[in-house]
């Protein structure tokens, strides 16, 4: 009878898995921990605790961590060539030997600014894992989306609720926080009389909720500065020219909350709906269904990753 074959002694060369290289080219291409556990959804412990293991699978530490960013080390400049290349290589096999199981259109509606962080990450990973879907991105104002929506020109549209002459009745509500007041660290704005405000066009569900809490309560404003993208009313802020609504999520330094200060009402929660069209194809409720699940994950995330890293931008037009 044959004698069994001993089992070879040779240790085996460990293998680097796709995820993790994913993982390692997000944070080296976006110079954050946090950032790239918002591109990959993932939380920034499970990302760190990756990096560390391939850390250890190869013997060299791939970053050096510093107060507001990372950067690469030698060894991780060399491993990010390599990674890029490997990617690039696994995407071109399955490509090569599987025939996207979905196929067909996706037209999908969007305000300015919202979620212009958090839809270029999902939309990079709806492509990849179905590439047979062409997803078209129009951005205009949530009222244009609807009549959009209505004309049988989009398949999907974000809407924000609480827009001037807007049917807030229709769609499914998949994103709902807290809108406070924002200003400066240490500014004196808020101090200021009539009271400085950055808004957006009139018709805007955040301008009507912060001008109807002030008139409640009698407070005397004025409009210093109005822009219709949430960065520029953060400038103005971070001027110190005015304060604003703005969403308790986006607030990070410079800037502070400044409820229950300065006499300043409260301004209830701001909504975001996601309205189909008639055309209910697989792709249409695939991509919807990621949409709310991106949404679900940006809600869970730890507070913290938002005071430094994270930039996902909402506009309420």
């Amino acid at each position: 009878m044959p004698e069994p074959l001993e089992q070879s002694t040779i240790p085996s060369t460990p293998l680097l898995e796709s995820d993790v290289l994913r993982t390692f080219v997000a944070i080296a291409e976006s110079g954050s921990f946090t950032r790239a556990a918002g591109q990959i959804y993932r939380s920034t412990s499970a990302v760190s605790m990756q990096i560390k293991r391939l850390e250890e699978t190869l013997g060299r530490s791939l970053f050096v961590r510093e107060a507001r960013q990372v950067r690469l080390t030698p060894a991780g400049e060399t491993l990010l060539g390599y990674a890029r290349r490997l990617l690039k290589l696994n995407e071109e096999a399955i490509a090569h030997f599987l025939q996207p199981a979905l196929q067909g259109r996706v037209r999908f509606g969007t305000p300015a600014d919202v979620g212009t962080r958090i839809l270029p990450g999902l939309l990079a990973l709806f492509a990849r894992s179905h590439p047979g879907v062409e997803v078209d991105v129009s951005v205009a104002r949530s009222i244009d989306m609807i009549e959009r929506i209505d004309a049988g020109e989009l398949d999907l549209a974000l809407v924000t609720v609480g827009n001037l002459g807007q049917d807030d009745s229709r769609g499914e509500p998949i994103h709902s926080e807290p809108l406070v007041w924002a200003g400066r660290t240490g500014g004196v704005a808020a101090l200021r009389t009539p009271l400085p405000l950055a808004l957006a066009s009139p018709d805007c569900a955040w301008r009507r909720q912060a001008l109807d809490a002030l008139d409640r309560i009698g407070r005397s404003y004025r409009v210093a500065y109005s822009s219709e993208q949430t960065s520029g009313q953060e400038a103005a802020m971070i001027a110190d020219l005015a304060i604003a609504p703005y969403p308790s999520s986006l607030i990070r330094p410079p800037l502070q909350r400044l409820d229950g200060q300065y006499g300043l009402p409260q301004l209830g929660e701001y909504q975001i709906k996601l309205l189909r069209g008639s055309n209910r194809s697989e792709a249409v409720e695939v991509l919807a269904a990621q949409v709310i699940a991106a949404f679900v994950e940006y809600r869970t995330r730890p507070a913290k990753r938002l005071e430094r890293n994270e930039e996902i931008k909402w506009h309420a037009g």
